[in-house]
């Protein structure tokens, strides 16, 4: 069911995009299904001009066929369609499963919507059951965690932090040269300041909420798609 859920609301992003507009590729399993189907379609006359927001996205897009350009040779883009780990009723997401948190949030910024791509079980009441990626400089990173240890919980209702560890049991390596902290926090009591707290450590990149950027998520179960609006 979870195949088809993602590649159910995949599908449907495809009904949100017209030839001609520049797009941004998400990154992970759900986008991939999306980035696929815009291979047929490009394949069949779809024009478009898209950045990706990974090296993996980029392998996959090239791989299509699909045009590619990089952020600053655009003005602004149309649409970025992604995939999340945690949306809630205010649409704030939890994204970085995939380790392109800080990448995902610089196209998503200059896009004119933002949509994400889910399956139903990606939609909670509150935020924080999936640990939060942090993304950090490789230098004094020991401190930085330390740091982020020692926020309080009038933001979050834990704070165990985790070393993001790669397939070849080095710490993992984001495509910005960066390492990722996960921070399981159980419940995200209040993401805007959590975000601002997070962001006052010196030694942080960038951390995966995303708050008040997703415009429309398109969220998959067995009954179908079901469109949301902020």
């Amino acid at each position: 069911m979870e195949f088809t859920a993602k590649y159910m609301a995949a599908k449907a992003a495809i009904s949100e995009i017209k030839s001609g507009q520049r797009l941004g590729l998400g990154t992970g399993s759900t986008a991939r299904y999306f980035v696929d189907l815009l291979g047929e379609m490009v394949a069949n006359g779809f024009e478009t001009i898209c950045v990706p927001t990974s090296i993996e996205t980029e392998k996959q897009a090239l791989e299509l066929n699909i045009p590619l350009t990089d952020l600053d040779s655009l003005d602004e883009l149309d649409i970025v369609i992604d995939g999340a780990d945690e949306i809630d009723d205010n649409m704030i997401l939890i994204k970085g499963a995939g380790g392109a948190l800080w990448r995902e949030k610089i196209v998503a910024s200059k896009a004119k919507r933002m949509i994400v791509i889910a399956d139903h079980s990606k939609m909670v009441a509150n935020l924080g059951a999936f640990p939060l990626p942090i993304e950090i400089n490789q230098f004094a990173w020991k401190t930085t965690k330390k740091q982020i240890e020692n926020i309080g919980t009038d933001y979050i209702t834990s704070n165990k932090l985790k070393l993001r560890i790669g397939s070849n049991s080095e710490p993992f390596i984001t495509d910005g040269g960066h390492f990722i902290v996960d921070a399981f926090f159980s419940r995200i009591l209040n993401a805007k300041k959590l975000s601002s707290a997070l962001l006052n450590v010196a030694g942080v990149v960038q951390h995966g909420l995303f708050i008040d950027m997703c415009d429309i998520a398109l969220i998959a179960d067995d009954n179908g798609v079901t469109r949301y609006e902020r």
